[in-house]
């Protein structure tokens, strides 16, 4: 009887087995259908030799770990079992495709999409890891994409194989973990914890910035050698446009000790996330505008009177510009006494912030008194024009005889 045969046989009151999706290093993958929720369900059967050397007992107290797991970017896990000796477990059947599919189909992935999905499951990871569980084998094929987010598969897996003391997974070709994402400290056959994982990421953020793994090689023992000799290359060198604060986060991530790398999955989501040095803010230069006094270019000196009050009246109607600063007087007068040459150019920088001079002059002429713009042509248009309606004394307030054009 097969494989196929079997499961139905055992499952027939709770699934209905559709088809083969596939096969793995551990496990067989089929599509069913939940008959009690009335939906499609992935369910995974142990490979024989795996399940021989790794016991039911065992594999279904290191599944019932994983199964309390509930993470938006962890599959979560519906239900397992021993159905007439085959070890199996079931997910939800997700619409959707694993990263190794996008990375096969496009290679490198947009630096804002390959930081996104390694914050995603960098997320997944200090989840887990602050409940107990090591993923042990984070890879693009156990990465799932839905929707655009990233869903980490088979938790619980790696442990309940890595459990097994000795050499029997060498002997049968089930391993734990893929060479080209294994921490040094896992390959070695060393105990593992959470930065295990983080590794294992790190090499995944560099595959989809570069479009290969940080090591490769012609055979498993090449590549698994050259973590322990060789530093990988600057991704910086490889691929322009990546932010230098997400190349240093995948170095370290990548760190070949333990001891070096990101303690917990949130701070490597956290180090992502700098995805730009952000300069330090500077205060926008304030406004400011001064308005010296009107000269009185008349033989008549009642018109300085005359020339201190327009001067005035123009002070008062600025000062109600929230977004202008207006000299004050002493500083005015400073200036007027700095008629010319370049240290008056100098110290009105110094003295008024910078600011735009408006130097005004008056003249009279027959009936009326006209008030002109300066020789500063960055100002706004000041249009003064003042029309007395009889001969004698003006008066009335400056909005009354002044127009500002900002």
């Amino acid at each position: 009887m097969t494989v196929v045969d079997r499961l139905t046989a055992a499952l027939a009151d709770r699934y209905r087995i559709e088809r083969e999706l596939g096969a793995g290093g551990m496990a067989t993958v089929f599509l069913a259908h939940d008959l009690r929720h009335k939906r499609e369900v992935a369910i995974k059967v142990m490979r024989a030799d795996v399940m021989q050397t790794v016991g039911a007992e065992r594999f279904l107290r290191e599944i019932e770990l994983a199964a309390k797991l509930t993470h938006p970017h962890i599959l979560p896990l519906f239900d397992s079992g021993d159905a007439g000796g085959l070890l199996f477990y079931v997910m939800p059947n997700i619409e959707g495709h694993s990263l190794r599919d996008r990375l096969t189909k496009s290679g490198q992935l947009p630096v804002d999409e390959a930081v996104r999905i390694g914050q995603e499951v960098a997320g997944a990871l200090d989840y887990a890891h602050r409940h107990g569980v090591v993923h042990r084998d984070v890879k693009p094929e156990n990465i799932m994409l839905h929707e655009g987010h990233a869903l980490v598969a088979d938790f619980g897996i790696g442990k309940a194989v890595s459990a097994v003391e000795g050499d029997t997974f060498t002997q049968t070709g089930a391993t734990v973990g893929t060479p080209a994402y294994m921490s040094p400290e896992q390959a070695a056959g060393e105990p593992v914890d959470g930065r295990s994982d983080i590794y294992s990421l790190g090499c995944m953020l560099y595959e989809m910035l570069t479009g290969e793994p940080p090591f490769t090689g012609p055979t498993v023992q090449a590549v698994i050698a050259k973590r322990f000799v060789q530093t990988p290359a600057d991704i910086t060198a490889l691929r322009d446009g990546v932010p230098r604060p997400v190349a240093r986060a995948v170095q370290k991530a990548l760190a070949r000790t333990p001891i070096e790398r990101f303690e917990t999955g949130q701070m490597l989501a956290m180090a992502l996330g700098a995805m730009e040095e952000k300069p330090a803010r500077t205060a926008a230069p304030e406004k400011s505008i001064a308005v010296l006094p009107f000269a009185n270019m008349s033989a008549d000196p009642e018109n300085e009177f005359f020339a201190d009050g327009i001067t005035e009246e123009i002070l008062n109607a600025l000062a109600q510009i929230a977004e202008l600063k207006v000299a004050g007087r002493h500083i005015v007068l400073f200036l007027q006494r700095e008629e010319s040459g370049p240290a008056r150019d100098r110290r009105e920088a110094r003295c008024a912030d910078r600011a735009r001079r408006l130097c005004s002059s008056r003249r009279k002429a027959s009936t009326h008194h006209r008030a002109t713009r300066g020789r500063n042509r960055r100002l706004p248009s000041l249009v003064r024009e003042v029309r007395p309606r009889r001969r004698g004394h003006l008066r009335g307030a400056g909005r009354d005889c002044l127009r500002y054009r900002g």
